[in-house]
């Protein structure tokens, strides 16, 4: 028998290509048809049943919208995510693939990967008529069954649905024969999964065409008589504010989502954590390894992140993405890798010093309100001060840091800064007492290289300053810390 079950998520390496190739083959071997929605709800019962995991590469839904989300495929329901910017809805959409046999089976050449048990378009009914057993069968991959448009203004009904095919009827073709039909996104998605993103952008004589698709399960071309019966998962996203901004879901189309599901962004500083953790890119190819970045620096962007989104300066309609975090961790990373190549340092770890230039570049991420023109750099910069304020106030608020302190008794200073690279900023903060202690507090505990060390102190720096136990003087390109 011929067993096609998803093991996707279970750490399996992909099964080769079935063997089969014809109708007769595939009866004999005992395939049964099971339409999409049918094959997800199996699929996703026994990764339940099994404790596998159901959506890989996704935190902080576990105990919100993943269960939403499981009750709607186990119903067949067609679903919206609804959701501000970021929040990672495309990104969940995508992993509904993977609950998808790994391999079914297709009439071989069909645009619309018609099952060979059920053919639905006009030829592979011909050709199933004509050569029976002998139909010739190809195998179609999960990570091929996943369609995905966004949404556009300009989008047309041929896009999505599909239109008559002009070089088909130059060839000879009358305009009736329904083989003329060029066959649009959806059609082409057939027996898959098809996202649609942003869908109030879709025009609302546009989103009418879908109202057959999701209901009587079928389309309709220009004046063919086409009945296509469609076997797939409709799955839209779009932001809540798109009801009344820049355009809205028509209210028959949302009567024919059986489930709306609203996203969220990480609810706790650990989710957030997890989040800039897994996405932020802080190594390059080539076998560059970029530059290390500490773990209280994880911190105070996912902090710094959390803080903005809630800031009442910052347009909480639009809401900060979690691509801001991710940015900011990518950013502060290269300006240490840049650290290192202009200072020749061998073994690059991103400082404290290396996130205020960040902030400039994040602003596009981020819509502020409008009383606060003109002060979108102040409001930033506020913020990941505070960030970084808090996160010493959880791992060194209650260090003893006398020893870094006395070196600054005498009326000493250290200056610091983005191009000054770790073993000159040692050099000049000197020997300290108790560094060990702080760098296991930190979570450097057993890493105590040059770099590490360094991005201890400099974040004890900066935190006795925002305590106002030190005195901070800014500039071009560093600060100078003294008492």
């Amino acid at each position: 028998m011929v067993h096609s079950h998803s093991e996707a998520g279970t750490g399996a390496s992909p099964s080769p290509r079935p063997a089969i190739t014809t109708v007769g083959e595939l009866r004999a071997s005992g395939h049964t048809h099971l339409t999409v929605k049918d094959e997800i709800r199996r699929n996703l019962l026994a990764r339940m049943r099994a404790g596998d995991e159901r959506f890989p590469g996704i935190i902080g839904f576990g105990q919100t919208v993943l269960p939403h989300l499981e009750r709607a495929l186990l119903a067949g329901h067609d679903t919206i995510l609804l959701g501000e910017r970021g929040q990672g809805k495309t990104r969940l959409i995508r992993t509904l693939s993977g609950l998808l046999d790994e391999w079914t089976p297709t009439v071989a050449g069909c645009e619309i990967n018609d099952h060979p048990f059920a053919p639905a378009c006009a030829r592979c009914r011909r050709l199933a008529a004509e050569q029976g057993d002998n139909l010739a069968v190809s195998w179609w991959h999960r990570s091929e069954r996943y369609g995905e448009k966004l949404a556009t203004p300009d989008t047309s009904v041929g896009d999505l649905i599909g239109d008559v095919d002009p070089v088909k009827v130059a060839e000879g073709r009358t305009l009736g024969d329904p083989e003329t039909i060029h066959f649009g996104l959806v059609p082409r998605t057939n027996r898959g999964v098809f996202c649609l993103n942003e869908l109030p952008d879709l025009a609302e004589r546009i989103q009418v065409s879908l109202l057959n698709v999701l209901e009587e399960r079928d389309i309709g071309v220009r004046g063919y008589a086409l009945r296509l019966p469609l076997d797939l998962v409709l799955v839209a996203s779009a932001n809540p504010e798109d009801y009344t901004n820049r355009g809205r879901i028509i209210t028959p189309l949302k009567d024919r989502f059986g489930a709306e599901i609203r996203t969220h962004y990480p609810l706790t500083l650990e989710d957030e954590l997890a989040l800039v953790r897994q996405e932020a890119a802080i190594s390059w190819p080539g076998g560059d390894p970029g530059a290390a970045l500490p773990s209280h620096l994880v911190e105070v962007i996912a902090r710094f992140a959390r803080l903005v989104r809630a800031s009442p300066a910052i347009d909480s309609r639009s809401g900060v993405s979690a691509r801001f975090a991710i940015a900011a961790a990518e950013s502060a990373t290269a300006s240490a890798v840049r650290r290192a190549a202009l200072a020749d340092e061998q073994h690059p770890v991103t400082r404290i010093c290396d996130l205020p230039s960040t902030v400039s570049t994040l602003r596009g991420k981020v819509e502020f309100e409008v009383s606060e023109e003109g002060r979108e750099q102040e409001v930033l910069e506020h913020l990941l001060r505070r960030a970084t304020a808090d996160t010493y106030r959880a791992h060194l608020g209650s260090a003893d840091l006398s020893g870094l302190l006395a070196t600054f008794e005498a009326g000493g200073s250290v200056e610091t800064g983005d191009l000054v690279p770790a073993t000159a900023l040692l050099a000049r903060v000197g020997e300290v007492p108790g560094l060990a202690r702080i760098m296991r507090r930190l979570g450097m505990d057993g890493s105590e290289s040059p770099g590490n060390a360094a991005a201890a102190v400099e974040f004890a720096l900066e935190g006795l300053y925002l305590m106002r136990r030190l005195s901070k003087d800014t500039v071009d390109g560093g600060a100078v810390y003294r008492t």
